[in-house]
């Protein structure tokens, strides 16, 4: 549950969807997403092409968000919140492109809930070995130059964990299911090859309270998350200190 405890520390519930550019069951989508409750929702492949402002405004206001970055602008990364959270300042960053690869970049966003303040940024990841690393190097420093104590970094890494990117970023950060696991793990749609490819991570002094994949969770079935995208979500439930 979200919330805010007396020492000023407040609980968030931050959740990482792949949404497939909303080609899917959009109704669907949304039911899986409000079933949630998050209070930050790290979107990939977010409508980038015609009207995508108005796709993105379409999604948020069916789940009771509000959109904050990316999009676009970030080349398909993108954060929504709910109305708990202040938006202190956004950035929306595209990434050095390899001729042939589709561009990539991160939307971020510094948000306040009450005392506690929290970094946050939305990925998706190259195909490309190389690329991913090199763009996983950059998601560090672009992590730590959001300049707050506390931050999160989620998305769709197109790597397992027992890939160099992946550990590269396990090795700097908290991935929240190794850290408390919290439901299924893996986030390949239903019937696909069992993979773990998304993620969420936090920075030291987060407090991980669970993390997975909200199978089972009231008002979430597996035929909406069937028919939502090609993704299942990872849902963090996190304890931010004050700031």
């Amino acid at each position: 549950m979200s919330v805010t405890e007396p020492d000023g520390s407040v609980v968030v519930r931050v959740l990482s969807y792949n949404i497939r550019s909303m080609r899917d069951d959009v109704e669907a989508l949304a039911r899986v997403i409000r079933a949630c409750r998050p209070d930050v929702v790290c979107v990939q492949e977010a409508p980038r092409f015609f009207r995508w402002r108005k796709a993105a405004a379409r999604l948020a206001r069916s789940c009771g968000l509000v959109y904050v970055a990316g999009g676009a602008t970030a080349s398909g990364p993108m954060i929504l919140s709910s109305l708990r959270a202040h938006v202190e300042r956004t950035e929306d960053v595209l990434l050095p492109r390899t001729p042939g690869l589709h561009q990539r970049g991160f939307a971020t966003a510094v948000l306040r809930f009450g005392q506690a303040r929290l970094g946050v940024l939305s990925c998706h990841l190259s195909i490309n070995d190389h690329e991913r690393y090199e763009q996983g190097r950059l998601l560090l420093e672009r992590l730590s130059a959001l300049d707050v104590p506390y931050a999160v970094a989620a998305g769709d890494l197109n790597d397992r964990p027992d890939g160099p990117t992946f550990g590269l970023l396990a090795g700097a950060l908290q991935d929240g299911w190794a850290t408390k696991p919290w439901g299924r793990d893996h986030t390949t749609r239903l019937g696909d090859p069992l993979q773990r490819i998304d993620a969420v991570f936090a920075t030291p002094g987060v407090e991980v309270l669970g993390c997975g994949v909200p199978m089972g969770l009231p008002g979430i079935s597996e035929r909406d998350l069937r028919a939502a995208t090609d993704h299942l979500p990872v849902l963090a439930a996190l304890r931010i200190p004050a700031t």
